[in-house]
């Protein structure tokens, strides 16, 4: 099965990604993880990478899907893939579901985790506070969360108009809001 959580930076998805590779042994493919790695290896795109997310803006298309499709091999295996921040447009969403479809296969589902502003900011300051990741700022997180409701949110209609659409409250506990994904990738 392949998956996409969705929502604004902060709402869950990555600690909802790993708890779904415990869980269920899918592989999680966080962009911003491989974004990250790459900006680590000092490499040139690495710096190119971090010039763009240290500036609060999204990293192209064509680099993005690169480091997907080198991961989709790994995912098959498992079973399934959490896509974690990708795709963040309709262009990227097109061009998944061609990569998927090359290799037989689809987005089955896509979970939007719904949380409000406040917390959003609240978690954003909490996370900065104990990863240190330089992008986890004020300002770098209302670029990012104005890209993202400029950007990202019109995928709400191209997943909704598939049927592939599961809106899951992102309020509360960890382990409440896992029960939630669970029953909604449980159900048709």
């Amino acid at each position: 099965m392949n998956i996409i959580l969705f929502g604004p930076p902060g709402c869950g998805k990555g600690t909802q990604a790993k708890k779904l590779v415990s869980d269920r042994g899918w592989v999680q493919l966080s962009t911003g993880d491989m974004l990250r790695a790459a900006i680590a290896s000092g490499s040139e795109l690495g710096n190119r990478v971090k010039a763009i997310v240290d500036g609060g803006s999204l990293v192209p298309d064509a680099i993005v899907i690169e480091l997907i499709e080198e991961r989709l091999p790994e995912a098959e295996s498992a079973g399934g893939a959490i896509f974690d921040g990708f795709p963040r447009t309709v262009a990227q969403a097109e061009a998944l579901d061609a990569a998927l479809e090359k290799r037989g296969t689809q987005v089955d589902a896509v979970v939007r985790l719904l949380v409000d502003e406040q917390e959003l900011v609240a978690r954003m300051e909490k996370r900065a506070a104990e990863e240190g990741r330089a992008d986890d700022n004020i300002d770098a997180f209302k670029v990012r969360l104005k890209a993202y409701q400029d950007q990202t949110a019109p995928l709400l209609p191209f997943y909704a108009s598939q049927g592939k659409l599961k809106e899951v409250e992102g309020m509360g506990s960890m382990e409440d809001v896992a029960a939630r994904i669970a029953a909604a990738l449980d159900t048709k």
